[in-house]
Parts: structure tokens; C-alpha cells; sequence
């Protein structure tokens, strides 16, 4: 049997003006998946991902990280410990404009800096043959040196995934990563996260819209409905009942092509 990597039991989270965006939430997550979150807007999704890193305080319930720490229960630089084994990767590419493509990529390891260093911009050697190995894997090695507000808004998604990759995490949170994206850059971004699942084993937990991508991406989708799980198995199972379930009457799947 796979190991389970994420184990999320009962999770709640309640907003201080009560919205509840999650309503006892029951979730494996298996090493190696390439798990996809699907759900209207508002549906929890990203709330799901936030807790699951800490940018959100979960109001009740355990998320269980490699089987022995309960990521809902820990503090301080414990937080920040777990987030270099659970990166995560924004809508927003939140890269430093006016920074070269590798001194963005390099960001990443600030965490593992002392402040002088990187005040100074002084990343060892070590590190910038990772963030170049890393850009490599993303295809865009060729644009290091470059400012990245010179990329396409397809190649800076792929910097902050290769940002991401240099805290050599075991899980990688997609919280909609190809929304701000074109639909003919789609593929290309959902085809880097692929290769970082399958070739480095890392884990994916990703936020999507789009049926088509997750019918072509996911090795299992959930589906979340205010708060909820409302459907878990294989992305070709779901039906155009299920896709009604889940989005609604009357809803109407976009293709991606």
C-alpha cells in the first residue's frame, strides 16, 4: 500500500465573521499523487490548501503530515520548519520584477540564509547549481540572467515553481496556477508541475478549474461544495450528473484545448 503523506481528519475552519469555509473535512493523500481540488469559487478550496500550510489557522481538526505531526497543532518556527516540506505555488507568480530570473529562483532558500548573506545576495555555489538545475527542469534555463519582468506570465509561473522546488519539498500546493494564464500556456505550466510529480516524486495538491485539465493532469480529483467533499475517485468518472453536483444546474464545462 502507498504511504499516506496527508492525513486530514475533521478539519473546520470558521472565519471571524463566521463564514464557515470547511465543514469537517476527511482527506487522504497518498506520497507521489498528483491529487487535483475542484469546486466553484468559495467552495473551500483555497481555504483547504491554506490550512494544510499554515498560512491559515485551521479552527478544529488534525492534518497529519508523514504519519506523526499534526500540522493544525504546531507554532512558532514549527510553522515555518513544515513550510519547507510543503511549498506552495500562487495564482500570483509574486516574483521580484526588476530581480533576475535566478535571484527570484533563489528567494526560495532565504529561509536557509543568514540574513547578512542574503542581504548581499552571497547564495552559495551549492544553491545556484540548484536553482539552475531547477529552472532546467521547468525548460527555462536559458533565461536566468534575464529580469523577470521580461518573461511571458507562462514562463514567470514556471520561475515560481522553480522558486518552490529549492526548499526541496515533499509536497507541492497548486492553488490555481494557471488561472492568470492564457489558455494556450495552460498545458505548458500543467505539463512542468507533471514532470515535478513523476520525476522528482514529489506530491501535488492542486486547485483547478478547467475538467479538461483535470481529466488530463489528475491521478484522483475531489470535489469540494461549500465546505464540503461531495465527490472523491477518478477525474473520467465524473459524469455530467456529477459535474451538475458539483457546479451546479445548468452549469456548462469549458474545454480547454
Amino acid at each position: 500500500m502507498a504511504k499516506k503523506i496527508l492525513q486530514i481528519k475533521n478539519l473546520e475552519k470558521t472565519y471571524p465573521n463566521g463564514f464557515k469555509a470547511l465543514k469537517g473535512i476527511n482527506l487522504e493523500v497518498e506520497e507521489g499523487e498528483f491529487l487535483v481540488v475542484i469546486g466553484l469559487s468559495g467552495s473551500g478550496k483555497s481555504t483547504l490548501l491554506r490550512c494544510i500550510n499554515r498560512l491559515h489557522d485551521p479552527t478544529s481538526g488534525e492534518i497529519i503530515y508523514n504519519g506523526s505531526v499534526d500540522i493544525a497543532k504546531i507554532k512558532g518556527s514549527k510553522i515555518r520548519d513544515i513550510r519547507h516540506e510543503i511549498g506552495m505555488v500562487f495564482q500570483q507568480f509574486n516574483l521580484i520584477p526588476r530581480y533576475t530570473v535566478l535571484s527570484n529562483v533563489l528567494m526560495g532558500k532565504l529561509s536557509n540564509t543568514p540574513t547578512w548573506k542574503s542581504i548581499f545576495g552571497l547564495f552559495s555555489d551549492a544553491d545556484k547549481k540548484a536553482a539552475l538545475k531547477y529552472l532546467d527542469l521547468v525548460g527555462i534555463a536559458e533565461k536566468a540572467n534575464l529580469r523577470a519582468d521580461n518573461l511571458s506570465g507562462g514562463q514567470q509561473q514556471r520561475v515560481a515553481i522553480a522558486r518552490t522546488l529549492t526548499q526541496n519539498p515533499k509536497v507541492l500546493l497548486a492553488d490555481e496556477p494557471v488561472a492568470s494564464l492564457d489558455p494556450a500556456t495552460c498545458h505548458t505550466v500543467m505539463d512542468y508541475l507533471k514532470k515535478v510529480n513523476q520525476e522528482l516524486g514529489i506530491t501535488i495538491i492542486c486547485n483547478l478549474h478547467f475538467l479538461s485539465l483535470v481529466r488530463q493532469y489528475a491521478t484522483r480529483v475531489v470535489a469540494l461544495k461549500a465546505g464540503e467533499i461531495v465527490y472523491s475517485g477518478s477525474p473520467h468518472e465524473i459524469t455530467e450528473e456529477w459535474f451538475e453536483k458539483i457546479y451546479g444546474e445548468g452549469a456548462k464545462e469549458v474545454h480547454i484545448n
